[in-house]
């Protein structure tokens, strides 16, 4: 077992708007957590993240505090959260390293009597580590599509409980592993492309249908529709059609309305009828527009990026490649526009308070049993402080 730090980037535009609440280490790449997936490598736990000052103030069950960069003395394993490791550790060599993939460097082997301090350690003997670098927020759906299939296979050796006879299975039935879940009969699994993952406590009504590869976190809740090669962190509660996207966790969307190839952050609300464009009408590449800022994504299908404690409307039309900032309470407009700013309320340019936002926060975060503590309080005021600074 080594212990484990992480360095997050520079809070740039590529990274909105997760990079505005929270480190790249806890957002998900596949069905784990980059720091899950770093964890994996090092085979012991992260003591500490290095990141940009406006997230010292970040709290959350689990995490490890985020601080500034510090010299560090091994043995101790130090990874980039733009990277996502897959496979299994490598053989280290006795002398430091540096871990690389495809030319880039994404982490260093410190060994016991050796240092390592902020700098490129090009010196360092090269070590090839498998796994996906991400370019930008974005990625984090092109991690899923070349991730998942292989993280919930990993899951069939657990074996799990039964499937209620009534529930049908087109494919393999040992690609439905249930791990304490709970399934009302009627729901269909179509395993034929990847395996269908239900944690614990997690509940699917019947009128679901998962086409897998699906990742469904601990007392997540399906409520009906059509889900499709996605990932939910912890309680969600959604329902509808969801494709090829990722729900970091504590997000809601319990009514009709289509996501697809979109990345949905904590405590995010969709209202009913919040529908994503995914492809363009010209089925070209989507561009990211942030103000005056453009980000070429190279992708040709992507919806939304959706910040942490975001809001939308009823019936609210989120074209391709939008992003919505931290915060941001989206109405008065059906069609959103491509980029609204943190904390935005509406959209005609008006900005929520700080005591708008902790008010919202008070009432929502105790529906998933969470509690608004006064560190928690801390966050949130900072967050709103430094993002409407910018």
């Amino acid at each position: 077992m080594t212990d484990l730090y992480l360095i997050d980037p520079e809070p740039t535009i590529q990274w909105a708007p997760f990079c505005e609440s929270r480190p790249l280490s806890e957002l998900r790449a596949g069905a784990w957590l980059i720091r899950e997936r770093w964890e994996a490598i090092a085979g012991g736990e992260t003591k500490g993240i290095f990141g940009h000052k406006d997230l010292h103030a970040f709290v959350e069950d689990a995490v490890p505090a985020v601080s500034s960069t510090e010299s560090l003395s091994g043995p101790i394993i130090v990874g980039r959260t733009v990277f996502a490791p897959t496979g299994i550790t490598p053989n280290l060599p006795a002398a430091p390293a540096r871990f690389v993939n495809d030319d880039a460097t994404v982490g260093w082997w410190v060994p016991e009597g050796s240092t390592w301090e902020e700098g490129a350690h090009d010196d360092w003997e090269a070590v090839e580590l498998d796994g996906f670098l991400l370019h930008g927020a974005y990625d984090i759906i092109t991690a899923l599509e070349h991730l998942l299939v292989a993280d919930v296979a990993d899951f069939i050796n657990e074996g799990g409980d039964g499937l209620p006879d009534e529930c049908v299975v087109i494919g393999d039935p040992v690609d439905v592993i249930l791990l304490g879940a709970r399934v009302e009969p009627g729901v269909v699994f179509d395993v034929r492309k990847g395996a269908v993952v239900l944690e614990q406590h997690a509940y699917v009504r019947s009128g679901t249908r998962f086409e897998g590869p699906v990742y469904v976190g601990p007392g997540t809740e399906v409520l009906g529709g059509l889900i499709q090669a996605s990932v939910f962190g912890p309680r969600c509660r959604v329902r509808g059609e969801i494709a090829d996207s990722v729900f970091l966790g504590y997000a809601n969307k319990v009514h009709d309305g289509f996501i697809g190839h979109s990345v949905v952050g904590k405590w995010v609300n969709l209202g009913a009828d919040t529908v994503t464009s995914d492809l363009k009408n010209t089925y070209g590449l989507i561009r990211l527009r942030l103000g005056d800022e453009t980000i070429e994504t190279h992708r040709q299908k992507l919806g939304s990026l959706i910040g942490d404690h975001a809001k939308t409307a009823i019936g609210t039309l989120l074209e391709t490649g939008t992003v919505i900032g931290t915060g941001a309470n989206v109405f008065g407009a059906t069609r959103s526009p491509k980029y609204v700013v943190p904390f935005a309320w509406g959209t005609d340019g008006e900005i929520m308070t700080a005591e708008g936002f902790l008010t919202v926060a008070s009432r929502v975060m105790p529906r998933r049993d969470v509690a608004l503590t006064d560190e928690v309080r801390r966050m949130l005021e900072e967050l709103h402080r430094t993002a409407t600074q910018r």
